[in-house]
């Protein structure tokens, strides 16, 4: 088989293709509102599947210890029976759980707690290329940057301007995607991409 040469102009091609590209991509990022995005750290934490919450109700141990949220949402507790925590903030459940025991408990001075004792639901995924792609839990919020350092960082086939952060949206009903680029991050001059990771983002690095 004869070997054609490439016409002259295709490298002037792909390289204007190139640079239209990244400043497509630039332009993207310039225009996103990374301060509309939620910051579950400024929030009062909702609870999750398989989050402990130690329920105290004062002066009946009897009725008091420790629920894991189950798979289905919903915890079980004495008296009470089950009732639903995944999605509600630690004093919704309080408020649910002490106007529920008024039917079996008469004191007045019962006094409900509700505490988180240990949080497993939050959980992020980091695919791609980077070293140790896969899901990722931790006990307190991260960002970012700090989930592509779990995972490693970038590999060395990465193309770390072009990260995005693929976020379920309830209101579109679809996922949407986040620009982030990764470099400008660490250099400082994009701090503002640096957003909180939230449960169930996945970041995808190209």
């Amino acid at each position: 088989m004869a070997y054609r040469h490439s016409p002259a102009w295709l490298p002037l091609l792909l390289m204007s293709l190139v640079s239209l590209l990244t400043l497509t991509c630039a332009t993207v990022r310039s225009s996103f509102n990374y301060a509309a995005e939620p910051d579950p750290r400024k929030q009062e934490y909702e609870l999750g599947p398989a989050d402990i919450v130690r329920v105290t109700v004062w002066h009946n141990a009897e009725l008091s210890g420790d629920a894991i949220v189950r798979p289905d949402g919903t915890i079980t507790l004495p008296l009470i029976g089950d009732l639903r925590a995944a999605g509600r903030t630690p004093p919704q459940l309080r408020a649910e759980i002490a106007e529920r025991l008024k039917t079996f408990v008469k004191d007045e001075a019962a006094i409900v707690t509700v505490a988180v004792s240990t949080v497993n639901s939050y959980r992020f995924t980091v695919a791609g290329h980077v070293e140790r792609q896969g899901a990722y839990t931790s006990t307190h919020y991260v960002t970012v940057s700090e989930a592509i350092v779990l995972a490693g960082g970038p590999n060395r086939y990465a193309n770390p301007e072009q990260i995005v952060i693929i976020r379920a949206d309830k209101k579109a009903g679809k996922p949407r995607r986040i620009p982030i680029d990764y470099p400008r991050i660490l250099t400082g001059q994009f701090p503002e991409q640096d957003i909180p990771v939230t449960t169930g983002d996945i970041v995808y690095v190209p």
